[in-house]
């Protein structure tokens, strides 16, 4: 297949997308839970791009960022890459979430609060920072038991100084989505069980065992690759 017919081909599957199939639609209705990517879907940041601006080296932290996302760098390698960059020391993080509060993509309080009303489970599963996410969760009623992310870990010192970052949280590395969630639905039972984000990782969390379905977001940044392979695009 020529590159012409391939770029054809993704075109014609983004488009197709679009609108809710009958399918969608029930599967949605029947979802014992949603999980949500955080950045650039359930919030119009990019958290860990905002954190790097702020700490003076946005453009090549936003760089790692976008090849993490499309899936040309393999994730763990881009966050360690990312951190080193960033040296993001307790004390700075604390500054940084005084001077950037979170901003919620349009209608998301009002889903999750609708979610959870009909008993449909909400968890976060995101490749950013418990200490930036947690905040988040409380904000929606969502409860820290339900959040699947990153931890940052700090020296013992008067600035906290950066000291790595957990390995062994699933979303430190490629595919850590879907072991994440095999791990909810493993617990819990849920079926159909529905991935929302915007990135190759939440894709990747439709592998077998995993999410029923993966909903593509577009509200924030299309990524071409994933639109086209979602089962439906917002």
């Amino acid at each position: 297949m020529s590159s012409r017919q391939r770029l054809v081909k993704t075109a014609a599957a983004a488009v197709s997308n679009r609108e809710a199939s009958k399918l969608v639609l029930e599967t949605w209705r029947r979802a014992q839970a949603v999980c949500f990517d955080v950045d650039s879907t359930l919030c119009e940041d990019e958290s860990i791009d905002e954190l790097a601006a702020f700490l003076g080296v946005g453009d090549a932290v936003a760089a790692l960022t976008a090849n993490a996302m499309g899936g040309t760098v393999k994730f763990q390698d881009a966050l360690a890459m990312r951190l080193e960059l960033m040296q993001p020391s307790r004390q700075k993080v604390i500054a940084f979430l005084a001077a950037h509060p979170p901003r919620l993509s349009p209608g998301i309080p009002e889903l999750v609060q609708l979610l959870q009303q009909r008993g449909t489970a909400v968890y976060l599963v995101s490749g950013g920072f418990r200490v930036i996410i947690n905040p988040i969760a409380d904000m929606l009623g969502i409860p820290l038991t339900n959040v699947y992310a990153n931890t940052i870990l700090h020296q013992d010192d008067d600035q906290g100084s950066y000291a790595g970052f957990d390995a062994e949280e699933f979303t430190s590395r490629s595919g850590g989505k879907a072991e994440a969630i095999r791990v909810i639905k493993a617990q819990h039972g849920y079926s159909p069980l529905i991935m929302v984000g915007d990135g190759a990782t939440d894709l990747e969390a439709r592998q077998p065992g995993g999410a029923e379905m993966f909903i593509g977001y577009g509200g924030v940044v299309e990524r071409p690759n994933i639109a086209a392979a979602a089962d439906c695009l917002l």
